[in-house]
């Protein structure tokens, strides 16, 4: 009753016509702000248009870019092909021609008259230098497989290698040139005994006997035999060698070890309980052998140890 009463006063012809007035302009703001919407939605729609063409430039660009560097790389890749085969065939020539080259030398090493030569032209301690780290990086580059396998040693890498190491054997062979080795070679030397105890019983013999003579010759001469007898390595590494599947090898280190008892008296200032050491069973065992030079050898040996022996017994009561 008293909204009844109350309403037609608040809820007259003006408000009415004041709400007339809102709703007309609600409407009209409302068409306009469409509008706007509109033409702002246009206008983004436009923007992305232009950003989407600019990126589809953009990926031809790229498209072809990467086209381009992959016909480059097949290039690329064609003369590195060409590249190795190339150095392939660079290094089987200076293989093959330093091989010859060595051989050469090793043939002409055998006469006193060439070491004397090549000692007075003052080249021979960086050849010594350069073939030890030829001899070196070849062994070691000998994978597990290889070590434990029969090969075949007569590729021109193998003869290179051979040919180096007879070259070292003949120098020692000779006085002068055992003298310049034992006195300016010490790292050939080490080398050398380092190589023998990388080497696998049965691989490369033949590497293996020229190394073992290149010492021997060098034991021949007093500072030789002084400076591998102070080695500790020498005399594992001769017990090593003499249980080799080889009989030269076995050979060679055994005539080593004999170098080594023949000075007895020096043995004993440079190495006292060298005799303790001596594989002595083991050389009862070749003395045995079907090998003759390798029997022979060994029964020398042994009397060499009698000897040794001998000598150091009264050494000691003369001490006494």
């Amino acid at each position: 009753m008293q909204l009844r009463e109350f309403l037609p006063k608040v809820i007259n012809g003006d408000f009415l016509d004041a709400l007339h007035k809102a709703r007309s302009l609600d409407t009209f703001a409302g068409q306009h702000s469409g509008a706007a919407v509109r033409e702002q939605s246009q206008e983004q729609q436009q923007q992305l248009k232009q950003e989407c063409l600019h990126l589809y430039s953009r990926l031809d660009a790229a498209q072809s870019e990467c086209q381009r560097e992959r016909e480059e790389k097949l290039v690329l890749r064609e003369r590195l092909w060409e590249s190795r085969e190339q150095l392939q065939q660079q290094a089987e020539f200076c293989t093959g021609l330093g091989a010859a080259t060595c051989t050469v030398l090793w043939s002409a090493s055998r006469r006193e008259e060439a070491v004397r030569d090549i000692l007075a032209d003052g080249k021979l301690e960086p050849f010594l230098s350069v073939a030890g780290q030829t001899l070196e990086s070849f062994v070691k580059s000998l994978d597990e497989e290889e070590k434990t396998q029969q090969q075949n040693y007569n590729s021109h890498e193998h003869q290179f290698v051979l040919a180096l190491a007879g070259v070292i054997t003949n120098l020692a062979a000779v006085a002068c040139g055992r003298d310049f080795i034992s006195s300016s070679a010490h790292v050939l030397l080490d080398t050398l005994m380092q190589l023998l105890g990388l080497m696998k019983s049965g691989v490369f013999p033949k590497l293996k006997v020229l190394m073992l003579m290149a010492l021997y010759n060098v034991s021949l001469s007093v500072n030789g035999l002084t400076y591998i007898s102070e080695s500790p390595a020498l005399l594992p590494l001769i017990c090593t060698l003499l249980e080799d599947r080889d009989s030269e090898v076995c050979l060679q280190a055994l005539r080593l070890l004999q170098s080594l008892l023949v000075e007895g008296e020096l043995l004993a200032q440079i190495n006292p309980d060298l005799q303790l050491s001596l594989p002595v069973e083991r050389i009862h065992q070749l003395a045995s052998s079907r090998h003759s030079a390798l029997r022979q050898t060994a029964q020398e040996m042994l009397e060499d140890i009698k000897c040794v022996t001998k000598t150091c017994h009264r050494t000691s009561e003369k001490e006494q």
